[in-house]
C-alpha cells in the first residue's frame, strides 16, 4: 500500500494543472451556441484575441495541441507525398504518434536539433529537396520549429533565429509552421511580444492547457484562407464541437489571468534547478533552464537510480517524469508555489544524502 503524504507537489507536466475558480465561474456562465456552424460567441471571442495577440489574420479552436500541429501541417501539405522538414528531436516528430504520415500521407525529413531546439539553418537548407527531383524526391512543403523547446529542456527560439528560417522558407517557396504550445513561456522569458516571436510564420499552434493553465484546447492561429482550411480539416478529424464555449471561456480566463504568472514558473524553475545542482548524485545544467521545464541526470555515483528516486519521491507526495534510466523530467506552472519548491528540494536532499525530511514543511 502506497504512504498516505499530506501534500502533494505535481511536476509531472504543466498539463496537470486544474481549473481555477475564475475559470469555473466563466464556464458556468458562458454564452454558447454551435460552433461548427461558426455562432458561438465564446469560442470566437477567443479566436479574435489569439488572432490579435499573434499577429495573425484569424483562429482556430481545437480540442488538442496534436491535433493543431496535425491540421497546420496536413494545410500547408495539401497533396500525399508531400515532405515536412523538422527537428529530430521535435514534439511533431516524436510524441504525436505520426499522425502526420499515417494521416496525412506527408512524409517527414528530420534535421539534427542542437541542445538549444534550434536547427542549424544550413542544414535545413541541404534538406530541401531539389525541384528538379519530382520524379524520386517527395516535394518540400514546410519547415516546423517548436517554441518553447521541450525535448531541449524548455529552451527558447530567439527572434533572430526564427526570422532567419522565414527568409529561407521563403527563399524556396515554402510555408513556416511554429509549434508553440509554449510560445507564452518562451514571450516570457525573453521579453518579446508573441507577435513578434511569430512574425515570420504562417501558421502556429498554441497550447492552452500547458502553462496557461487552461483545462482543455489549443488555438491555431494563421490567415484567414488558412484557417477556412484548417476548419474542414477539423471537421474531417472529430474536432468539430458543439457549445464548444463552454471551454473557450475558461481559457479565455487562462489567456487573460495567467500568462503573468509565467515569470513566477520559471523563477521557481530557476530556484530548483540551483537547489538540485548543489546536491550530490545529480548533474544538471543549470544555464539551460530558461523557462519552467528541468532536465537532470542521476550520476553513476548516485546510490539510487533514476526509478528508485522517482519512487521515493512519490511516497513523499512528489510527481516527477522518468525519461529514461538515468534522466528525470520536471515542470514547474503556477499551481506550485515556493514553499513547494522547498519541499520537493528537501526531499530530493533526504533520498540523496539520507537527511530526514519533515513531511509539510
Amino acid at each position: 500500500m502506497a504512504k498516505m503524504v499530506s501534500r502533494t507537489v505535481d511536476l509531472r507536466s504543466d498539463t496537470v494543472t486544474k481549473p481555477t475558480e475564475a475559470m469555473r465561474a466563466a464556464m458556468a456562465v458562458a454564452d454558447v451556441d454551435d460552433d461548427v456552424l461558426g455562432y458561438d460567441p465564446s469560442a470566437l471571442r477567443l479566436e479574435t484575441e489569439m488572432a490579435r495577440i499573434t499577429g495573425k489574420e484569424a483562429a482556430l479552436f481545437v480540442p488538442s495541441g496534436t491535433m493543431g500541429n496535425l491540421i497546420s501541417v496536413l494545410v500547408h501539405c495539401d497533396l500525399r507525398g508531400s515532405e515536412v522538414i523538422l527537428g529530430d528531436n521535435s514534439h511533431i516528430h516524436i510524441y504525436e504518434n505520426g499522425g502526420i504520415s499515417t494521416i496525412g500521407g506527408v512524409h517527414p525529413r528530420t534535421v539534427k536539433n542542437n541542445q538549444d531546439g534550434t536547427m542549424d539553418i544550413d542544414l535545413i537548407e541541404a534538406a530541401i529537396r531539389d525541384p528538379r527531383g519530382v520524379l524520386v524526391y517527395p516535394t518540400t512543403r514546410l519547415i516546423c520549429l517548436e517554441n518553447s523547446h521541450a525535448n531541449s529542456g524548455g529552451t527558447c527560439l530567439s527572434v533572430e533565429y526564427t526570422d532567419k528560417v522565414g527568409e529561407l522558407a521563403k527563399k524556396h517557396g515554402l510555408k513556416l509552421h511554429i509549434d508553440g504550445a509554449r510560445i507564452f513561456n518562451a514571450s516570457v522569458a525573453l521579453g518579446i511580444p508573441v507577435h513578434r516571436l511569430v512574425q515570420a510564420a504562417d501558421s502556429v499552434s498554441v497550447c492552452l492547457s500547458k502553462g496557461l493553465g487552461a483545462p482543455v484546447g489549443s488555438v491555431i492561429v494563421g490567415s484567414k484562407s488558412f484557417i477556412a482550411k484548417a476548419k474542414i480539416l477539423r471537421k474531417t478529424l472529430g474536432g468539430g464541437m458543439r457549445q464548444v464555449g463552454i471551454l473557450c471561456a475558461a481559457a479565455f480566463v487562462a489567456v487573460q489571468e495567467n500568462v503573468g504568472k509565467l515569470e513566477g514558473d520559471h523563477r521557481n524553475a530557476k530556484i530548483l534547478a540551483e537547489g538540485l545542482n548543489q546536491m550530490k548524485g545529480v548533474r544538471i545544467d543549470v544555464a539551460s533552464v530558461e523557462t519552467n521545464i528541468i532536465y537532470f541526470e542521476i550520476d553513476e555515483s548516485s546510490k539510487l537510480t533514476a526509478e528508485e528516486l522517482c519512487n521515493y519521491l512519490e511516497e513523499h507526495g512528489i510527481r516527477v517524469m522518468q525519461e529514461s534510466s538515468s534522466r528525470v523530467r520536471i515542470v514547474l506552472h503556477h499551481q506550485i508555489s515556493e514553499s513547494d519548491v522547498q519541499y520537493t528540494l528537501s526531499c530530493f536532499q533526504q533520498a540523496l544524502t539520507g537527511v530526514q525530511v519533515q513531511n509539510g514543511i
